[in-house]
């Protein structure tokens, strides 16, 4: 079609254009050129596209389409898994600072144990102890029972005195 076109304008130019004469008024060179009025060149005739050139064109144009936009959906499917990645790296970093905590807390309970550990006593210590405080309050025990004995024997005195003497009381 645009092969009839371009041979249809191109012989319409050759039958429209002026035709220059010799019997011009002016005979001088410059005067008969420029009364040849410039139309143009006249464009080249276009190749028709054929089918099989057409047919590469086109799978060459819709294979670049549906690959750009291939990648694109591969590159949105990309920054999705990237964002996920980076919150459960996230994630993973608060519950690593938190079990770092528990042990920082666990090794601290640890060292207050050994420590209490080594200043408590044992079971021989107390029973050490429990021995000598025994020991003690049987002294007191037995020093108290003296104490009330001899006490007693006072009050015996005290009162077998009274007795002897109870005819005679002095008042001073």
């Amino acid at each position: 079609m645009s092969s009839r076109l371009a041979s249809r304008s191109l012989s319409l130019a050759r039958t429209t254009r002026p035709r220059v004469s010799s019997r011009l008024l002016s005979t001088t060179r410059a005067v008969r050129e420029e009364a040849s009025p410039n139309l143009g060149s006249v464009p080249p005739a276009k190749k028709p596209v054929g089918a099989f050139r057409g047919g590469i064109v086109g799978f060459l144009f819709g294979f670049s389409l549906a690959s750009s936009l291939a990648a694109y959906h591969l590159l949105e499917e990309y920054k999705l898994a990237s964002a996920a990645l980076q919150a459960s790296v996230e994630e993973l970093q608060t519950s690593t600072q938190k079990v770092s905590a528990h042990v920082r807390r666990i090794e601290a309970v640890e060292r207050e144990l050994k420590a209490l550990s080594e200043s408590s006593a044992t079971k021989e210590d107390i029973s050490r102890v429990r021995a000598e405080v025994k020991k003690l309050y049987d002294g007191l025990h037995v020093e108290f029972l003296d104490l009330r004995a001899h006490v007693w024997g006072i009050q015996q005195d005290l009162h077998s005195l009274s007795k002897k003497e109870a005819t005679t009381v002095r008042v001073v």
